[in-house]
């Protein structure tokens, strides 16, 4: 008898990287699906009975556990709080769970639940756990550290997919980069070697996604692309030539390092064969501590003058910004405000730094005594608590962060940026495309809702003057417009919710002080106060409630502290009071 097993792939929450709600202009509900695990789906025994449940396009229930021999899941950090609904879904329906990934890898030692852990490289470490498994005796952990030879894995298995969830397709071309930054964990997971499928491996890769429907958006979610060129070299002239053949079905992007810049034939290439974006990580336009975090080949380089002669190839370049190194100073916010004007950067991730675990920062945080926590989210749209003391005041650091997204995300300068892009860009073959039906329904909704939006005259001016400048990039125009209503949306739900703390926080210390002087004033009782702290009690309730269902919890989070923290404040004010004599 077949055995069935259930892949469950964990819920993203809303961050800037997740597009939700650029989502639903399109008709759409998850921005790429589960790569990892439809890899993995392709490792399993043939005779397996295969379902998958995305989380992020349809939701799970008891039976759906039950029904399963076996449930498996893929999680990274930002996906831990879904993840660890689906261990007690498993375990309340007493089903046996494998769990991989990158969470898992980097973080088993904390997670509990799991039955089975097969961590790392799927390649290596999946086949003993089937072996053992087919033998009725699994161990709880598999983990063996060899690189595996990505040119024997097989393709996904895109057919378990509803290909209309979802706004684009993804592929995996390379594993591991040839660069070590203390702060990433990339060369932790994948090594420094970069591992390369054979272009006939893409090809078929892409044959199965054209014959399956998919078209537009194509994701190479390699961590650098061009970690190894001379492969590189060989893969694209191919990839052009499957394009051609069939009128570009594809709209290909990645990520890379900023050294791109430096390599014309290879931007060409990447032209040809489709790209129309590539992610950099920028980091920082300080060079000293570019130089001090390990990303050398950025120290080395003109940072703006790299990102313009990306641009001008007609690659747009999205790219990541970090806050809280220590060499940061006070003036690194408006220098990184500056910088991403001035780059003409539309999609800039700005984040709070964080020590990954296993990463050389990590390491080194802990060998000096501040590393506040093993834990990490990963996801600082809900919470920027950092878990470790860093160089810059704590306070002045989350401050700066919220101004630079603040700023950054100001509908007007967001608009100026894309402008700029769209002057710079040479038009090619994927920026200067036919228009879809699935664009055409994200235009007429984005005229819809954006016309009528707080943001309604920065949005005409933007289009308008786009479009007398560029007409035949509309559909980059629209693109960038909807992406552009998710930061913006995005960016006010998290400054809102950190305003509502901030507001807690001080209506606590006022709570804590007005108390000290009832004391101190010889109060003959503190039911005036206990009244005044039912009031802001009732008042943060009643916030707390009208939040954005996505930011909700958080900001629930926050009032129970409040709640218990303010009931702590009166019963140890009572107590002093009674002492004094000073209330009956």
């Amino acid at each position: 008898m077949a055995v069935k097993a259930l892949l469950v792939y964990p819920e993203m929450p809303p961050t800037y990287w997740s597009m939700r709600y650029a989502l639903p202009f399109i008709g759409c509900q998850a921005s790429l699906p589960p790569l990892g695990l439809l890899t993995v789906a392709a490792m399993l025994p043939k005779d397996w009975d295969l379902k998958l449940i995305d989380l992020n396009v349809e939701t799970i229930s008891k039976k759906d556990v039950l029904e399963a021999d076996l449930i498996l899941t893929s999680a990274m950090l930002v996906q831990r709080v879904s993840f660890e609904k689906i261990v007690a879904l498993c375990k309340e329906a007493g089903k046996p769970l494998v769990a991989g990934g990158p969470y898992p890898s980097s973080c088993h030692e904390q997670i509990e639940g799991v039955d089975h852990f097969v961590l790392g490289e799927a390649e290596v470490n999946l086949p003993p756990f089937l072996a053992d498994f087919k033998n009725g005796n699994p161990k709880s952990c598999y983990r063996d550290p060899t690189r595996p030879d990505i040119t024997h894995t097989p393709p996904p298995r895109f057919d378990l997919l509803d290909r209309k969830r979802y706004a684009g397709a993804a592929l995996q071309y390379s594993r591991g980069c040839p660069h070590h930054c203390e702060f990433c964990d990339i060369v932790e997971l994948f090594g420094h070697k970069p591992r390369t499928k054979t272009p006939a491996q893409i090809l078929a890769e892409m044959d199965l996604l054209y014959e399956g429907g998919w078209r537009g958006s194509l994701f190479v979610v390699d961590d650098n692309f061009i970690g190894n060129r001379l492969q590189v070299r060989r893969l694209l002239p191919e990839v052009a030539r499957w394009q051609q053949e069939r009128n570009y079905p594809f709209t290909l992007y990645t990520e890379a390092s900023l050294d791109l810049a430096a390599d014309e034939r290879l931007m060409d290439d990447m032209v040809r064969a489709g790209f129309n974006m590539v992610f950099v990580g920028i980091e920082t336009p300080d060079q000293a501590t570019l130089e001090a975090v390990g990303k050398r080949l950025n120290s080395r380089a003109d940072l703006l003058a790299s990102v313009r002669a990306i641009q001008a190839k007609g690659l747009e370049v999205a790219a990541g910004f970090i806050v809280g190194f220590d060499a940061d100073q006070d003036d690194i916010f408006d220098r990184q405000i500056r910088f991403i004007g001035q780059a003409a950067i539309p999609t800039a991730m700005v984040g709070l730094l964080t020590a990954l675990p296993g990463t050389r920062l990590h390491t080194r945080l802990a060998s000096e005594g501040r590393l506040l926590s093993t834990s990490v989210g990963g996801n600082n749209t809900h919470d920027l608590d950092l878990n470790f003391l860093p160089r810059m005041d704590a306070d002045a650091l989350r401050a700066g962060y919220k101004r630079v997204l603040a700023e950054v995300y100001r509908p007007r300068r967001y608009f100026a940026r894309c402008l700029e892009l769209i002057r710079r860009m040479k038009s090619h073959k994927t920026s200067v495309r036919r228009i879809r039906l699935i664009e055409l329904r994200a235009f007429f909704h984005s005229l819809v809702r954006q016309t009528f939006s707080r943001y309604s005259f920065a949005y005409w001016s933007y289009l308008l003057r786009g479009l007398w400048m560029r007409p035949r990039m509309v559909a980059e125009l629209v693109t960038m417009a909807v992406k552009g209503h998710h930061f913006f949306t995005i960016t006010r739900s998290l400054l809102e919710l950190e305003k509502f703390k901030d507001k807690l926080q001080r209506s606590r210390q006022d709570l804590e002080d007005r108390l000290k002087r009832a004391i101190q004033g010889n109060a003959k009782n503190l039911a005036a106060w206990k009244a005044y702290r039912t009031r802001l009690v009732e008042k943060a309730k009643a916030r707390s409630d009208g939040f954005h269902p996505d930011f909700k919890s958080s900001a629930v989070k926050a009032f129970e502290e409040f709640r218990g923290a303010t009931e702590r404040l009166l019963v140890t004010g009572a107590g002093a009071a009674r002492n004094s004599g000073s209330c009956s």
